[in-house]
């Protein structure tokens, strides 16, 4: 009776499995067939007419590396991002295993980064990025709060290494030493300065910064910095990344760059783009690029900075590599904007940096985009 009832138990559980299985392909059949009606009467081709390809090495100045202080980099991830998915992620972005790290040291990360940049046939170079940390009351990093930290001395040491990579340095203007940190990343060259406020707690509108401010100006050094919902870390005060409190940088003549023309966040009830966009024409000296703005989180936020007039002359190409090398970033994310075949072709390219292009030319990224930044960091190439 045992054997039988057993028996039994197995057949409906079998039963309900392929019942399942038969409902999820009717739903995922509707989904098509949904989506293919909606193809026919909403696509609407590229965001802009299509320009010819841009045929010079393009610049990349939006580059991110990492490490967990494997070989003496003095990196390190924090206990909770690296226990969080992202981080698994991220590291296959890379093309590396945590073992293989361990054993060769976070520079094996610079290595993969510099060698798969070097097969770019579109890509010829790229500012990689550090990353400082969160500065206590006392002047001191505070590694506790800290979600990664990457050193000026370690990027800026192995990117002497390969000649397609440049340094960019990290200098938190809450550290007692900032005005010396930042003379030292220029005289290592260093071509700007990247800040992530919302989780290196900067509030770039605190008065008490306009020593760094100078600083930055006499040195002319572009400040990178993030503003807009923040997502790729475990936490993040968003409201230190509004674009709004960068006016005090730029009104004493700070050469800034809004990462990501400040796609996805609000504050005051407004988007934070639109709180950028209504910057543009008051600051000559306020740009933007468009690193990770093909995202599958950003919908419509590409097509609205290359439709906004205000924004002419403004934008930089960037990437953000390594999140162009996730599933985050698809062709197939745009089925009202590409045809089968572009999607198809765009998602064939191997190379991450070559797909990333190819994307948002066929998305109407422009040849101006695309050679702003070897022109705004005088790259000779």
């Amino acid at each position: 009776m045992t054997d039988i009832s057993q028996v039994e138990k197995s057949e409906k559980w079998k039963g309900r499995f392929w019942r399942w299985i038969k409902f999820i392909s009717k739903l995922t059949a509707i989904a098509i067939v949904l989506l293919l009606i909606l193809r026919e009467l909403f696509f609407s081709g590229s965001y802009l007419p299509t320009e010819q390809s841009y045929e010079k090495p393009i610049f990349d100045m939006h580059c991110h590396t990492a490490g967990i202080g494997a070989g003496g980099s003095g990196c390190f991830v924090s206990k909770e991002l690296k226990n969080n998915f992202r981080f698994r992620v991220y590291l296959k972005a890379f093309g590396v295993t945590l073992p293989e790290v361990e054993a060769k040291g976070d520079r094996i990360l610079m290595e993969r980064l510099a060698s798969r940049l070097r097969d770019s046939k579109r890509v010829g170079g790229a500012i990689i990025l550090a990353m400082d940390g969160v500065i206590d009351d006392q002047g001191n990093l505070d590694e506790g709060r800290t979600e990664f930290f990457v050193p000026n001395e370690y990027v800026a040491k192995e990117t002497l290494q390969y000649s397609n990579l440049y340094f960019g340095a990290s200098v938190n203007p809450n550290r007692p030493d900032a005005l010396a940190r930042l003379q030292w990343a220029k005289d290592n060259g260093a071509l700007l300065v990247k800040w992530l406020p919302s989780i290196q707690f900067i509030d770039p509108a605190n008065k008490s910064f306009e020593p760094f401010y100078r600083k930055l100006v006499e040195l002319d050094l572009p400040l990178l910095t993030h503003a807009g919902q923040e997502r790729s870390f475990t936490h993040a005060r968003d409201e230190l990344a509004d674009p709004i409190r960068l006016k005090l940088p730029l009104d004493l003549g700070v050469q800034v760059i809004v990462a990501h023309a400040a796609s996805t966040g609000e504050n005051e009830g407004q988007e934070d783009i639109d709180r950028l966009i209504g910057m543009l024409d008051f600051y000559p000296n306020l740009y933007s690029d468009i690193s990770s703005m093909t995202q599958i989180n950003k919908p419509g936020y590409l097509s609205k900075a290359l439709k906004e007039k205000r924004f002419k002359g403004k934008l930089l190409y960037g990437s953000d590599f390594p999140l162009i090398n996730t599933a985050a970033v698809s062709p197939w994310y745009f089925p009202l904007n590409l045809t089968r075949e572009q999607m198809q072709f765009i998602g064939s390219i191997e190379n991450a940096w070559d797909r990333d292009v190819a994307l948002k030319e066929a998305l109407g990224v422009s040849s101006e985009i695309l050679s702003k930044p070897a022109d705004f960091f005088g790259i000779n190439w």
